[in-house]
């Protein structure tokens, strides 16, 4: 299989950009409280963001000769830990954005910023750094040539 540099430069790219996508829309998405209707979209362009983003890294495991020579789990071995990651962070993303959404009716902004509000507010911005390093950590693997080589992944494997 012939590896082509400038398709790993792209998919990269366009992860990267995804990326900074979910940053800007977590960033500013506070700001713009009041309208529902811009929420509204920001929470939908950041969840089909991050359904692209997991569609692209699993694209790109497809996509390698691990894959096709049928070593699947040593793949799964490998990035288990960032499909985990990116399917938490997607839940814990959506739970949020719906939770907002529905208490952006409520006039009191005490039941707002509840303690459980807030609690899964932080714990989805904390989080959100972890899925950023992983993701990205795991785009980077990826393009490792290694992966589309024909070589003898399972002597290699059983010796490290």
């Amino acid at each position: 299989m012939k590896i082509n540099p400038k398709r790993f430069k792209l998919i990269f790219a366009i992860q990267v950009v995804l990326i900074l996508f979910d940053v800007l829309i977590n960033t500013f998405s506070i700001s713009y409280k009041k309208y529902h209707s811009i929420l509204l979209i920001f929470f939908i362009v950041q969840d089909a963001c991050l359904i692209l983003a997991l569609s692209l890294l699993l694209l790109s495991f497809f996509s390698t000769y691990v894959f096709q020579a049928g070593l699947v789990e040593l793949l799964y071995d490998k990035f288990r830990l960032t499909i985990y990651i990116c399917i938490f962070y997607f839940i814990l993303t959506t739970v949020l954005y719906i939770w907002i959404l529905c208490t952006e009716t409520e006039p009191n902004l005490d039941a707002y910023w509840s303690a459980p509000f807030l609690t899964f507010f932080i714990l989805q911005r904390l989080v959100s750094p972890t899925y950023y390093y992983f993701y990205k950590r795991a785009a980077m693997k990826i393009c490792d040539p290694r992966f589309y080589e024909g070589m003898d992944w399972d002597h290699n494997q059983s010796n490290q």
